[in-house]
């Protein structure tokens, strides 16, 4: 099975973002507990946290990036689905 790739990704607000993967799974991540250590410190201003590209997964300006089987597996989970 080949590794899950973000093919698409919309800003929701904060640090929450509703992303799509190459087999159809989608769902809402919520990474405000997950942007801690120096690569990740400017992500914690929303208007940077915004500024992400996809690219097989979410990357930032400054390089920082989650790997894309994180970001699947916390979509898959439905860990995310009931915060907002």
């Amino acid at each position: 099975m080949p590794s899950p790739y973000v093919v698409a990704a919309t800003y929701l607000g904060e640090f929450r973002v509703f992303l799509q993967f190459h087999d159809g799974v989608e769902g809402v991540v919520d990474l405000r507990d997950e942007i801690w250590g120096t690569v990740f410190e400017p992500l914690r201003d929303p208007d940077y946290f915004a500024a992400f590209v996809v690219d097989s997964t979410l990357i930032w300006p400054n390089g920082a990036d989650f790997a894309p089987e994180f970001l699947y597996e916390r979509v898959k989970s439905g860990k995310d689905a009931a915060m907002g």
